[in-house]
Order: C-alpha cells, then sequence, then structure tokens
C-alpha cells in the first residue's frame, strides 16, 4: 500500500491534495490557445510556460483530460523508424521519456524491454535490414538478429519451422519501452498548471473566428476566447476542426482496435511486433497482455469494438505464443487514428495566419509526445518551425517531397 494512501487513511481531516486547480471560466484573452487536452496539447502548454515564460495559456478538452487517443493508446515507445527525419525525430522523443519523470516530478512508469520486430519473408528480412543500418547511421540502437538470438531474448515464441509463418529474423531494438500513458498526460497537466496554464475539459471549440485571414480566437461551448496563436492537436477530429477553420488535410480517419486479457504471470519482457501477422502484444506491469493490429479497412469515426478484430488477432497471437489458449480477453476498445497518405504526421504552419497544426498522427502519436510538445512549443514562441519538425509541413504533399514511413508502421503503431 502506497505511505500517502495509509496516511491520508489516519488522518481523515484533510482532502487529498489537487493535482490541477479547481476549473475557472474562460477568460476574454490568452497568448496561446491549444485546441486539444491530449498528451502533445498538455505537453505543449508545459513546454511554452517552462522554456519560453509563455504562461497566459488555455488548453481547451472537449470530453475529460487526455481522454481521447491518449487513453486509447498501447503505450509504446520506439525510434526504429525507417526515414532520417522519422528516425531522428523519434530518437529525441526517446530521449526526452527517458528522463521525464524526474522533468515533471511525476512517475511516468517508464520501462525498457526491448522491442522485436519479427520477420516471415524474405522481403521483410530486407526491410529490417534497410532500417538496421538506417537507424545506426543516425545513432540508434538497432540490428537484424537471427531466430537463435530471438529464442535467447524471448524463449516464449514458437519458432517452429513448420510453423505456417515461421519466424526467419527480428529487427532488435533494445530502447523499445513501455510508458503508462495516463502518467504522462497528467504529469504534463500538473506541471504546466504549477506554471498557471489554464487547462479546460468539457469545453468543445465550435468555431474558429477569423479576421481575414488571421485566426484570432474560438468560439465554444462555454463562451469566446481570443488568442495571439492557436494550435490545433486533436487527433481523430483533425479535418474536422481543420475545416472550422477553413482549409482541408490529406488525412484519412479509421479506427484502430486494441484489447487486454486477464493478468498472467509475468513471462514476457520484450515487445513483440509482427507486421506480417498485423500483431503487436507487449505485458503490462499489472500481468496484462496489451494486444493489437492493424487499423480498419474503412475510414469511420467511431470508436467502436468488433468481434471481427478480436477473432483475427487472437488467431494470429496463437501462432506466436500458442500456449495461451486458454487465456480470456477482459478489455477490448478502439481510437480513432488520422492517417496521411505518406504515414508521416502534420506538423506547423496552416494556409491561416497565427494558426498552427499538429496532426496526422496515425497510430504512433503517444510515442512522439515530449518531443512534439517541446519542438511545437518552440515553434509557436518563435514563429516559425524549428528544423527538427521542418519535414512535416502540411506542404509538402503540394510539393510532391513525402516522408515515406510505411515500412516502418509495423502494424499498428
Amino acid at each position: 500500500m502506497p505511505f500517502k494512501l495509509l496516511r491520508q487513511g489516519f488522518r481523515r481531516t484533510k482532502a487529498l491534495d489537487r493535482i490541477l486547480p479547481v476549473q475557472q471560466p474562460l477568460a476574454r484573452n490568452y497568448d496561446v490557445i491549444i485546441i486539444g487536452g491530449g498528451g502533445h496539447g498538455l505537453a505543449t502548454a508545459y513546454y511554452l510556460a517552462k522554456y519560453h515564460g509563455i504562461r497566459r495559456v488555455a488548453v481547451l478538452e472537449r470530453g475529460y483530460l487526455a481522454g481521447g487517443n491518449t487513453a486509447r493508446n498501447t503505450a509504446i515507445v520506439r525510434s526504429n523508424y525507417l526515414t532520417p527525419e522519422g528516425v531522428a525525430f523519434y530518437a529525441e522523443s526517446i530521449s526526452l521519456f527517458k528522463t521525464l519523470s524526474i522533468e515533471l516530478d511525476f512517475n511516468i512508469m517508464y520501462s525498457e524491454r526491448g522491442h522485436l520486430t519479427l520477420a516471415h519473408t524474405d522481403a521483410a528480412i530486407r526491410t529490417s535490414r534497410w532500417r538496421a543500418e538506417v537507424n545506426k547511421h543516425l545513432g540508434v540502437d538497432s540490428e537484424l538478429i537471427s531466430p537463435d538470438e530471438i529464442r535467447r531474448l524471448c524463449p516464449q515464441l514458437n519458432l517452429s519451422s513448420k510453423a505456417r509463418y515461421p519466424i526467419l529474423g527480428a529487427l532488435y531494438h533494445p530502447p523499445g519501452a513501455v510508458v503508462r500513458h495516463d502518467a504522462v498526460a497528467w504529469g504534463y497537466a500538473a506541471a504546466a498548471a504549477r506554471l498557471g496554464v489554464e487547462i479546460h475539459v468539457d469545453t468543445a471549440v465550435t468555431g474558429i473566428i477569423k479576421d481575414g485571414n488571421r485566426a484570432i480566437g474560438v468560439k465554444t461551448s462555454r463562451g469566446t476566447a481570443h488568442a495571439e496563436r492557436i494550435l490545433q492537436a486533436v487527433a481523430g477530429s483533425s479535418s474536422h476542426v481543420a475545416e472550422m477553420a477553413g482549409f482541408r488535410l490529406p488525412i484519412r480517419t479509421i479506427p484502430l482496435q486494441a484489447c487486454v486479457s486477464q493478468p498472467l504471470k509475468p513471462f514476457l519482457d520484450p515487445i513483440i511486433v509482427s507486421g506480417s501477422l498485423h500483431v503487436y502484444v507487449s505485458q503490462s506491469s499489472r500481468g496484462e497482455l496489451v494486444m493489437g493490429g492493424s487499423t480498419d479497412p474503412y475510414p469511420l469515426y467511431a470508436s467502436r469494438s468488433t468481434l471481427e478484430f478480436k477473432e483475427g488477432l487472437m488467431a494470429h497471437m496463437l501462432e506466436l505464443f500458442p500456449f495461451l489458449a486458454e487465456i480470456k480477453v477482459m478489455r477490448q476498445w478502439a481510437g480513432i487514428a488520422d492517417m496521411t497518405p505518406d504515414f508521416s504526421p502534420i506538423m506547423g504552419v496552416t494556409p491561416v495566419d497565427n494558426y498552427f497544426i499538429d496532426a496526422g498522427w496515425g497510430t504512433w502519436g503517444f510515442k512522439a509526445t515530449p518531443v512534439c510538445g517541446k519542438r511545437l512549443a518552440e515553434m509557436i514562441a518563435n514563429g516559425r518551425p524549428p528544423k527538427l519538425i521542418e519535414p512535416f509541413a502540411l506542404n509538402r504533399f503540394q510539393r510532391f517531397v513525402q516522408i515515406g514511413e510505411r515500412g516502418a508502421a509495423s502494424v499498428g503503431h
């Protein structure tokens, strides 16, 4: 039992300290308004206040705090991407994650496990080798390993050559980790609030106020607020909110499902991914197997679960771990993924002046939370994108300079 809880049980007379202050009415004016109270929006608010001295910031969340995709992901962190731009970006994110508990004075439960992307075909082996070389060139720890080395790292895997999809090798990424997703969000929220940032939940943005081509404020379900600069960071609702601002996004919105098993005795340390089987799995600190697969094959704005997903995923899970046949699935859910044509995010300026965007994260937004917050804060404070996120500009689709990350998307993350 945590000592703080035991102490509170004996004291009785004093309520627990609030992590966030009591919500106040919206002010008329702010320096920055952030639409979206998920991990990215909260991280940006924190870095604006902490490192740029911009504290008149309002974070607007239409539901509960970090209740969108931040609450619906599977909390895997890695940097073994395919393009130089993606590898450099996510490598900085992992670096920030490692010290984030100290930075925020909040335990985010960061657990380095190692990440294995299984290869079942010759084509997958070639892609793994390609990714490993790009990673090594940019200083990221990643290598192609043989089945014997896989057996040493994860003896529970079915490595039989008689399997329907035999494992020929794997891309091994030792820094791969899992993090407690709600702890990351609440850690950023608490730290930002201590610096004066206002966090408004149950506050839906219903319109963007413009003066000519310049965004000057927002209309919400709780009133109107004006700001010098506005950031949109709303994940699966990106296209809808961008339409309010008057521009379109090259985004396809589709559900991504996941589930967890009943708690089991710890047996799986590394994170296991198979792009060919469309499955990934890790074991949580509570013993649950956290499992997911590929995105649904059709666009949809509903976060519902399907039996079809569960049946397909469990069939492939049993190919990898046959001994799990009697284990029960306890919970199933879905998030809403906004996918770009090149499987890379959109960050930076928009056709609307003073209106910035953070979108197109598809299925890998959580692992970018710290770097995205840090670099977006730098962009908002200085008025221009830093070099690390320049390649992810919205106008790359007009200039035909896409960043093809599909080969490193693996499955659903």
